[in-house]
């Protein structure tokens, strides 16, 4: 089978499998495997659907004269298209008809333009509380928890026998030395005679509780829980908030779906509450999903010191809520939105911090599988020149294992010295070398009260060509297909298990490849054991890059189906390395039974154990005029990952740990992304593991294309790269 059928196949079965883009019609929605002569010809003007757009607030009593104004500056700082919410003070109640017609002459007035729209399906943030309406209308579907209520000294000998809440789910008792028992209720009343010691009994029961909103409905103007969010791993409550609002904007300017409306922008969605997430089928969807009944566990849960077993089954909880939450929320939202021609894009929150998001949202990759245009954020200072952030790597490896074509950024909001045009372009950059390439700017207030100055960098000299720059950088890196042959594990298991350790030895694998050149995509438990495609020593993707190498550093936990998969993957040819350690559990159905790995489990592929991954230094402790200092990892360390990758995409004559790098391939050509994360100048000879004989530079400030003088070896084509601190460079083989 040729290269170009193996693709053609590839990307064809993409769009059948890959949820959410079955119905897929527009160019925009799909993989696309143009020739660079094709993508040359519109490189200088892409098209509108590729952005940026700047997140827009429809707040104050906006006329379609303050709309035209507002869009028209929009158009002059080289935006074409725009992310609208609603906001507070406009003239017709939220998710009224007159709502409706309005946004509807708001869109009409974009499509004038020839600017696309994405809707914001919220008026706030997070996502999903319509505006309060779940707490109005719909309280029965608003988002529920799990919380010890109660705690009761019992001493040795004694009884407690009493009635409990209707409300109540669990009881159980802890003894002061470690011990627990789980309490029988019936006919919602306890009657437990307590052992010898100190012991307390602890009632645990499910209430309605949100987390955080805010809402510009909200009369107080905060973010507080007055407007509760619906419950997220309940089908029901989402197809409700999408019949407030999303059906709504069908009724009203349906025709203009998949044409000037692109899709739905979702915010944060999220259980930043106190207690554990839950629902009213969550105990009959764990017992069908893990085989046992979890309740006579829960108690020990709101223990400060859980026992061995109490820790694998909160695992096992947070696996099923994960599992819960994708297919109650994202997929329904996601599916939605392809039936009617539409995207859908969110991010999460914490993506920079993946030991906080697998337990406010289970695990990246599970959350995103049903979008559309996953996302991540960039708001407060993640991304800085004194910070190390990988993290964009998220949204772009979901995109490239799930065959999406785009991954979004929400970027700029909140930041703390707020950036200039210099430093905006750094951090945009810095997410276009991780794969990132749908930008929305935030954030560009109405005008509603009048013209007035615009705010922040939005209004200083040289925006307008930064957002030039912004749109064909973003057109060009979603042309194609991605070229990662190197997948590292996230090992989101570990993290239910609280073990900050594998968290660290992530992070800093991240930072280890990047700063040694190799492009790579992080991948999911799921994805090892199911979801990417094994043949020949090749994991595949539905974009059809192939992973040659599979790193999984310091995780604890590992499944026997992702095992039995990767052992199949290296015996025909592929190379699996274990980085710090391996795993000490093998898990099958539960997390709770899991059995001792053995050295056997291990014996097929390279370990390296000898040294410990380095950890990240703490965000801010390089003074902001300063580069991150490179992370010193250990030589063998650095070695083992060498002989992982014998065939590397990009050679240096020298060792750099500024250079980044991004490789996708066209039709007919290799597109490379490089840019110098220093403060200082950086020369190389580079030798690029490509097929054609041309090199060129394609200049994303001017859409010139120019020559690059080159030449040609056995393997690869060698160039002089030279770049300026913090610059980019589009390297283009042909």
């Amino acid at each position: 089978m040729t290269g170009g059928f193996r693709s053609a196949i590839l990307l064809a079965v993409a769009a059948v499998l890959a949820p959410g883009l079955a119905l897929a019609q527009q160019p925009w929605q799909k993989l696309q495997m143009p020739t660079a002569a094709q993508v040359a010809a519109r490189w200088k003007a892409p098209p509108a659907a590729y952005g940026p757009e700047p997140y827009y607030g429809l707040n104050g009593n906006m006329s379609v004269a303050a709309m035209d104004r507002d869009l028209d500056t929009m158009r002059s700082l080289g935006f074409r298209a725009v992310t609208a919410q609603a906001g507070r003070g406009m003239p017709y109640p939220y998710l009224s008809d007159a709502y409706f017609k309005y946004f509807h002459t708001f869109v009409d007035q974009a499509k004038k333009r020839g600017m696309k729209v994405w809707i914001v399906d919220d008026i706030g943030y997070p996502s999903g509380f319509a505006g309060g309406k779940f707490t109005t209308l719909k309280p029965e579907l608003r988002m529920q928890a799990l919380e010890a209520v109660e705690r009761i000294p019992v001493a040795g000998g004694a009884t407690v026998d009493r009635a409990v809440s209707p409300e109540t789910v669990s009881a159980g008792a802890v003894s002061s030395d470690g011990r627990t028992e789980p309490i029988p209720i019936e006919n919602d009343k306890i009657d437990w005679s307590a052992p010898s010691g100190n012991w307390t009994v602890i009632i645990v029961n499910h209430e309605f509780r949100t987390s955080p909103t805010r809402s510009d409905t909200n009369p107080t103007g905060k973010k507080d829980d007055s407007q509760s969010l619906e419950d997220y791993l309940n089908p029901a409550a989402t197809r409700q908030f999408i019949a407030f609002t999303h059906a709504q904007y069908k009724r009203t300017m349906g025709k203009e779906f998949g044409q000037t409306i692109m899709g739905f922008r979702g915010d944060e969605p999220d259980y930043s509450i106190r207690g554990l997430p839950w629902t009213n089928a969550f105990f009959d969807r764990f017992k069908q999903i893990k085989g046992y009944d979890v309740r006579p566990y829960l108690a020990g849960f709101f223990v400060p010191n859980m026992s061995e077993e109490e820790q694998r089954v909160r695992a096992d909880y947070w696996d099923v809520f994960s599992q819960m939450f994708s297919a109650g929320y994202f997929q329904v939202l996601g599916d939605w939105c392809a039936a009617n021609h539409l995207e859908y894009q969110v991010h999460l929150n914490h993506e920079e911090a993946e030991l906080q998001l697998a337990h406010s949202e289970g695990g990246f990759f599970r959350a995103m599988r049903g979008v559309q245009v996953p996302g991540i954020d960039t708001i407060w200072h993640q991304i800085w020149t004194d910070t190390i952030s990988d993290f964009p790597r998220l949204a772009s490896s979901e995109a490239h294992v799930y065959g999406k074509p785009r991954a979004f950024t929400e970027s700029f909001a909140a930041y703390r010295p707020p950036p200039d045009v210099k430093q905006a372009r750094y951090i945009l950059n810095e997410e276009f070398v991780r794969g990132v390439n749908l930008i929305e700017v935030m954030y560009f207030p109405s005008t509603a009260a009048g013209p007035r100055p615009l705010r922040s960098f939005m209004g200083q000299p040289g925006f307008a060509d930064l957002m030039h720059y912004t749109q064909r950088m973003s057109y060009l890196m979603a042309m194609g297909r991605p070229a990662a042959s190197v997948a590292l594990f996230l090992p989101t298991s570990s993290l239910w298990m609280n073990d900050v350790a594998a968290n660290r030895d992530f992070v800093s694998t991240e930072r280890l490849l990047s700063e040694h050149q190799i492009d790579f995509d992080i991948v999911s438990e799921d994805a090892l054991a199911r979801d990417l495609t094994l043949d020949k020593g090749r994991f595949t993707t539905l974009s059809g890059n192939s992973y040659r190498t599979v790193i999984l550093p310091g995780e604890d936990l590992l499944s026997q189906q992702a095992l039995s998969r990767l052992r199949a993957f290296a015996r025909a040819g592929g190379r699996v390395l274990f980085l710090g350690k391996t795993p000490s559990l093998i898990v099958g159905r539960t997390v709770r039974d899991a059995r001792p790995a053995t050295p056997t489990d291990f014996s097929w592929a390279a370990v390296e154990t000898s040294a410990q991954l380095s950890a990240t230094p703490t965000p801010g402790q390089y003074p902001p005029a300063a580069s991150p200092a490179p992370q010193d990892a250990p030589a063998a360390i650095v070695d083992a990952v060498d002989r992982a990758i014998p065939l590397r995409g990009v050679t240096l004559n020298t060792p750099d740990t500024a250079l980044r790098y991004m490789h996708r391939r066209l039709k007919d050509a290799s597109v490379y992304l490089f840019f110098n994360e220093s403060a200082l100048p950086i020369s190389h000879q580079a030798a690029l593991n490509a097929r054609g004989t041309r090199a060129q530079v394609w200049d994303p400030e001017t859409g010139a294309i120019k020559p690059l003088p080159s030449a040609r070896s056995r393997q690869s084509i060698e160039i002089t790269l030279a770049l300026q601190p913090y610059q980019t460079r589009v390297v283009v083989v042909r």
